[in-house]
């Protein structure tokens, strides 16, 4: 079996996380294989994380010129912004979904998504590119995510939810279910609070929490 080379981008907690999960994924039939992580935090470089070096985009750039990349970084708007300083740099995006995923032949995968173990995805589903979903969520009928959307752990969308870019549904979070003439709309860079559960619509940029979701008043 040919290998498909893989850096992940962010040696944190949730990059080590990645870098496990490419362990157990193939692409077009190819095993995957991470040959490093790159950071952006310099004192990082030189050093080597559960046995990976960690090298800067530059020196990354210099040694594996035509590896795919994949984020490791939870923060959305971090995240947007590696990936396009990858992207500007002459990088790939691979694409990572776990095997332990159960979902059907109508979804549509943006590139650059990562999708963790245990998910499971139903029918008419729209992610968009550098979506992140984490362990053991749900996705229902007609959900969008839109482009660096994240499910935290444990997170459940029920059907007919769209959740807009950069949007971070926090652990365990609820949302239920929209109509499709009326579905449940979270905005642009809106937060959800670990363990809310979402009744309605949430404007861009606003932050919500509790049971059910309120906002939060700053």
């Amino acid at each position: 079996m040919n290998v498909v080379k893989i850096a992940i981008y962010g040696a944190g907690g949730f990059g080590r996380e990645v870098a496990w999960l490419a362990q157990s994924v193939s692409m077009n039939e190819q095993r995957c294989e991470v040959v490093c992580f790159m950071d952006d935090n310099h004192a990082l470089c030189g050093t080597k994380v559960n046995g990976l070096e960690v090298l800067s985009l530059e020196q990354a750039t210099k040694k594996y010129p035509s590896i795919f990349v994949v984020s490791g970084i939870g923060v959305p708007k971090l995240r947007e912004l590696t990936m396009q300083k990858a992207g500007n740099a002459g990088f790939y995006f691979a694409t990572l979904i776990h095997p332990r995923t159960e979902m059907s032949k109508w979804i549509e995968i943006g590139e650059g998504t990562v999708i963790c173990a245990g998910n499971i995805l139903t029918t008419n589903i729209v992610l968009g590119k550098q979506v992140q979903i984490n362990l053991d969520c749900t996705l229902g009928h007609d959900v969008v995510l839109s482009d660096y959307a994240t499910l935290a752990p444990g997170v459940h969308v029920s059907g007919c939810v769209q959740i807009g870019r950069r949007a971070y549904i926090g652990t365990g979070a609820e949302i239920l279910n929209g109509t499709q003439n009326d579905p449940i709309v979270i905005g642009d860079d809106a937060v959800i609070g670990a363990g809310a559960c979402v009744t309605c619509s949430i404007p861009s940029g606003q932050t919500w929490v509790g049971v059910p979701a309120k906002p939060v008043r700053r």
